[in-house]
């Protein structure tokens, strides 16, 4: 398997510098600041990728699961909402709320709830990410 890349650059203190993160094959590339991150200034931060990162694994795993079961999705969308709080150890991703939408022919509730539970136990980026944050999920069809 590959090994993936990205980069960061950071210029300025904390408080008043600002910076450039890029994925290595140039899919993305975007600017962060402390404005951006720690409260609700204009640029992107670590944690909305690892959302993004986090709910394109997911979708990716439902939909393998769905298509597993007879089911193949027309669509599987997912959005990530990462919650970053101050703890006694610092800064923290604490939680992750998975929400997603699914459209696929034919499938119950039921049997939609147990193969998202098990995207979200298999996905690698849960896998990464459980040990530490809790990770919390909806599934509902469209």
């Amino acid at each position: 398997m590959p090994i993936r890349t990205s980069s960061a650059r950071w210029s300025g203190n904390l408080t008043e510098g600002s910076g450039t993160i890029r994925t290595g094959k140039g899919g993305f590339e975007g600017n962060y600041s402390f404005k951006s991150r720690f409260e609700e200034g204009e640029g992107t931060n670590p944690e909305e990728l690892i959302g993004a990162a986090h709910a394109g694994c997911f979708s990716m795993a439902f939909s393998k699961g769905l298509a597993d079961a007879g089911h193949t999705p027309t669509s599987v969308e997912t959005t990530a909402k990462v919650h970053l709080d101050k703890t006694d150890a610092g800064m923290t991703v604490t939680r992750i709320d998975l929400d997603s939408v699914v459209d696929a022919p034919g499938i119950e509730d039921g049997e939609l709830q147990k193969i998202a539970q098990g995207a979200k136990e298999n996905c690698p980026i849960s896998r990464l990410l459980s040990p530490g944050a809790e990770i919390t999920m909806t599934a509902r069809l469209a």
